[in-house]
């Protein structure tokens, strides 16, 4: 008898929903996304085209849809987010959706703008075929989201960490997708005139428990499904912070952290 059974999803979304929730209650700093939406922005005032109505999607804030109508590229914007906060000005409306499951009628968008958040998507090319058919024809999608070598140093820590401590590893970050992977995705989801870029670049912070408590204010604490549900031990998590200060700091005694932001673009046809 054939075995028909799906295996879970990779990612917790209710549980990301939750700890974005705590993040922005919290006081979230949101310096990754800042960095994002900068350059996401300078990207569309580049572009010479005109987009009458945009979605913004992946900030709970208004700074994403502030941003794209802080361009003069479009006449609205409209901002939605697994979970979001209420805008202080400007033109967005924000709402709270789901990437996964866009609530619109095909072909409703002449601009889709996804700020770090399709590298939490279950079925990420579905995602982005989902994007293409919200888009009029003729219409922009630019996304951005983490990959390569992406956090490579706290991601090395944590395994020395628990195989020296516990004798073991688990799922303790999320996995990362490749330049290469990103750019036949898109074309696989019918999106025309196709780029994946990418941009890397190294923060620096005091210590591997200054990076860690950042990524909490992110909100991006581990949401897999795997996880170990237990909470690191403490005995681990000094480890880890030893091996990351031994292997990744500078002679000024800060460590480094890599980040690398997979950059996406793609058109609708026109005729589509």
């Amino acid at each position: 008898m054939q075995d028909n059974t799906q295996p879970p999803p990779l990612f917790d979304r209710a549980l990301l929903r939750r700890r974005r929730l705590r993040a922005i209650d919290q006081g979230a700093d949101g310096v990754l996304l800042r960095l994002v939406i900068d350059e996401l922005q300078d990207r569309l005032e580049i572009n010479t085209s005109r987009f009458p109505l945009a979605l913004a999607l992946g900030d709970p804030s208004p700074a994403l849809g502030e941003a794209i109508a802080a361009t003069g590229k479009v006449d609205a914007v409209i901002s939605g987010d697994l979970c979001h906060i209420p805008p202080r000005h400007g033109p967005a409306a924000c709402l709270e959706l789901d990437e996964e499951a866009l609530p619109f009628t095909p072909a409703s968008f002449d601009l889709i703008v996804s700020a770090l958040s399709l590298q939490w998507a279950n079925d990420l090319p579905g995602v982005l075929a989902r994007h293409r058919q919200a888009l009029k024809p003729g219409g922009l999608f630019l996304g951005a989201m983490t990959g390569g070598r992406t956090l490579i140093e706290l991601r090395t820590a944590l395994q020395a960490a628990e195989q020296a401590v516990e004798g073991g590893v688990s799922p303790r970050v999320a996995p990362v997708a490749d330049l290469r992977q990103m750019g036949d995705l898109l074309a696989r989801a019918g999106f025309t005139s196709s780029v994946a870029d990418l941009d890397s670049r190294i923060l620096r912070y005091d210590g591997a428990l200054d990076l860690m408590r950042d990524l909490r204010r992110f909100g991006a604490a581990n949401v897999l499904n795997r996880r170990r549900r237990q909470p690191l031990r403490a005995e681990t998590l000094a480890y880890a912070a030893e091996y990351y200060a031994e292997h990744f700091s500078d002679p000024d005694g800060r460590v480094r952290a890599s980040f690398d932001f997979i950059y996406l673009s793609g058109w609708r046809g026109a005729s589509d």
